[in-house]
């Protein structure tokens, strides 16, 4: 099978989805599917042999530890997990100094934390590709995931529409609000007033969308929000580092459950819809968190109909990761 990337890409970090141009971000989801393809014939490659990649961790994961850990070695390469009791970040020693030291050592880094200035300082100071597996800012690396299941499902991903509902600020929505605007994807952002994301942020992304022949819209209703959409989209309702606010955001965004009724408002057929979440998710009574209070984001009558892709979306995390790596470190 033959394998082709940009090789502008080569030695690039990614740090924010608009760090890639439109053609860049097209062009990792159709390597992405091809890798994909590749594995699923049963052939490991050796295009990473001898790499070697950091992935420090300030924030726990199940999806992006171990999508970047199979991705490096289905390709001959190695990982090594750091967290914040293996290394010194920021607190013995400078995030600056850190990256220069690992930058010396590793091949590239993947960082998963809160700060956005922190994965910034380490792609400006380690001399290797970064990569931001999440801030509280930015989630590049799942939205790459996010469209090519998209891609994957419908094999187009202009004039799709997209809702995406809950927590309309979070680092999740923000990212693939401008993912979908450079994918020529028609975006809704199905949120309360009070968790609205910032008019710069929906400004630059209807300025993009406007290129590509999309829109972005802000809703308040989810019901209006999500009529004739193909994708239903949301992630949790706290975020890591908010669980003080939980009682707030149950309050603000219970009327923003995904459900069935939702999903019927779509007025879309099942076969041309699909239900998303980067997961984890709320959806029944089996977490600490929905013990006491029931499914929170989605009913499991949602999570587990035949129209939800979230599996689907979690591995593809390890494609997207994949296409990554091989792009900027060969």
């Amino acid at each position: 099978m033959s394998l082709r990337w940009n090789p502008s890409l080569q030695g690039r970090s990614l740090l924010k989805i608009s760090d890639l141009t439109d053609g860049e971000m097209a062009e990792l989801i159709d390597l992405s599917l091809a890798l994909k393809a590749r594995r699923d014939a049963g052939t490991r490659g050796d295009l990473l042999n001898r790499k070697q990649v950091a992935l420090i961790f300030e924030k726990s994961s199940t999806r992006t530890r171990n999508a970047a850990s199979c991705a490096i070695r289905d390709e001959g390469g190695a990982t090594e997990y750091l967290t914040r009791n293996d290394i010194h970040l920021g607190s013995k020693e400078s995030v600056a100094d850190t990256a220069r030291v690992l930058g010396r050592m590793f091949d590239g880094i993947l960082f998963r934390g809160f700060s956005q200035k922190t994965v910034e300082t380490l792609a400006r100071f380690s001399g290797v590709p970064v990569w931001n597996g999440l801030t509280d800012e930015a989630h590049p690396t799942q939205i790459l995931a996010d469209l090519m299941t998209l891609k994957q499902k419908f094999g187009l991903l202009k004039g799709l529409k997209l809702a995406y509902v809950g927590d309309g600020r979070n680092n999740v929505a923000n990212s693939l609000m401008n993912g979908c605007a450079k994918a020529g994807v028609h975006y809704v952002n199905c949120t309360p007033p009070e968790l609205a994301p910032a008019a710069t942020r929906v400004a630059a992304a209807r300025a993009m969308a406007a290129v590509h022949g999309s829109t972005v819209e802000i809703s308040a209703d989810p019901i209006a929000g999500v009529k004739g959409c193909n994708v239903i989209y949301t992630d949790v309702w706290v975020s890591m580092g908010e669980e003080n606010q939980k009682e707030n955001r149950l309050k603000l965004l219970r009327p923003y459950q995904v459900n069935g009724d939702l999903v019927r408002a779509t007025g879309v057929p099942e076969s041309e819809f699909i239900f998303l979440h980067c997961l984890p998710a709320f959806h029944d009574t089996q977490t600490d968190m929905t013990r006491d209070c029931g499914a929170l984001e989605v009913t499991d009558e949602v999570f587990e109909a035949p129209y939800s892709r979230v599996f689907d979306e979690a591995e593809n995390r390890m494609h997207t990761m994949k296409a990554l790596f091989v792009s900027a470190l060969t």
